[in-house]
């Protein structure tokens, strides 16, 4: 157990963190990532105020469905990136990071009150409700004989509400492995009583460490790491969540650098065996750095170890050969395109 944005977490359970990933990426595994915030907002202004704080299209979301986007502070750097579900016309809920809550919270707050009072409020229920991730090839399947309503057949980005042994849950077929799979927001009171169904299923439970590697393998970004309030969305590979027909905080900043280009670009990068690059090591061309880790892992999946890295814009290309610093030794790296792992289609 360790400390994580003010949450006691678990990094692994006993089977261990390779255990762990090959669950998740096989069959099923089960976290519970009620760190993650939940934020309500409502009123007859929330799509209107939504669609000033967030890079993607609100007002373009149907009913029952959810969007990935991001949270850009005035200079275009990233707040969050966040999942929100539109869940009814003028009423949303929105699913910010772990440490990033308060940050985000207050961010929603000061604009609520300078440019949309009254019309928007916003309700945290992090602290009385509990956030659990299934996740997996088998959780298509496993989650029909669970719940008490059918739910395999949900589009991906949408959600449900459902039973799971008399406990209601909000189910979004959304997740952070890269694999297909649900996430359920639950009464604090039931998260022990979900955890015990999802698990007597056959789910293993899963920690931190199997976490970190499966978004890694995915290609996705963890604040702090990819992202940060210094970072830009255009320039972590992220422009696909940006609209640039809208007017929003920092729409102009990021126009700009979509259209005028970025000194530096987020990579990934494989390198043999299992010496795993860590955050902050090196990036070399010809001896020169020329870029940084931000995060790195030995991939189970794949046999190889794998790290992504903000690199000068030049050194993007896939196929481009650069090294890295390991406490003074260099070792050969190769430009890779993300995502490193794709699962595979169903059949």
């Amino acid at each position: 157990m360790v400390e994580f944005g003010g949450w006691d977490m678990p990094v692994q359970y006993p089977e261990g963190i390779l255990a762990e990933v090959k669950a998740v990426r096989t069959a099923t595994g089960v976290f519970d990532v009620s760190h993650m915030g939940r934020l309500y907002l409502s009123g007859p202004k929330a799509t209107e105020f939504l669609d000033w704080m967030l890079t993607g299209s609100v007002s373009g979301l149907r009913v029952g469905r959810a969007r990935y986007c991001v949270i850009c502070n005035e200079k275009g750097g990233v707040i969050d990136d966040t999942i929100f579900y539109r869940l009814e016309d003028d009423r949303y809920l929105l699913i910010p990071n772990a440490g990033n809550r308060p940050a985000v919270v207050a961010w929603f707050q000061r604009w609520i009150d300078e440019k949309f009072s009254p019309g928007c409020t916003m309700e945290d229920v992090t602290a009385n409700t509990g956030l659990i991730a299934f996740q997996g090839p088998g959780t298509i399947d496993a989650i029909d004989q669970i719940a008490d309503t059918p739910l395999s057949e949900m589009r991906p980005f949408s959600w449900a509400e459902s039973v799971i042994l008399g406990a209601p849950i909000f189910v979004g077929r959304t997740g952070y492995t890269g694999e297909d799979g649900f996430e359920m927001l639950v009464r604090g009171t039931d998260v022990v009583k979900v955890w015990a169904a999802l698990t007597g299923s056959g789910a293993s439970p899963c920690g931190l460490g199997a976490r970190d590697v499966l978004r890694l393998e995915a290609g996705l970004p963890l604040h702090g790491h990819e992202i940060d309030e210094e970072t830009s969305p255009i320039e972590a590979g992220l422009g696909r969540f940006v609209r640039f027909d809208k007017e929003y905080v920092a729409s102009a900043i990021l126009k700009d650098q979509q259209e005028n280009g970025v000194l530096r670009k987020l990579v990934g990068f494989t390198l043999p065996g299992r010496r795993a690059p860590r955050a902050g090591y090196s990036l070399l061309h010809q001896g020169e750095t020329i870029g940084t880790v931000t995060s790195g892992s030995y991939s189970p999946t794949l046999d190889t170890s794998i790290g992504m890295g903000y690199v000068l814009e030049r050194y993007v290309e896939q196929g481009t050969k650069l090294d890295l610093d390991i406490r003074g030794r260099t070792v050969p790296v190769t430009v890779t395109a993300l995502p490193f792992y794709t699962r595979p289609r169903r059949t």
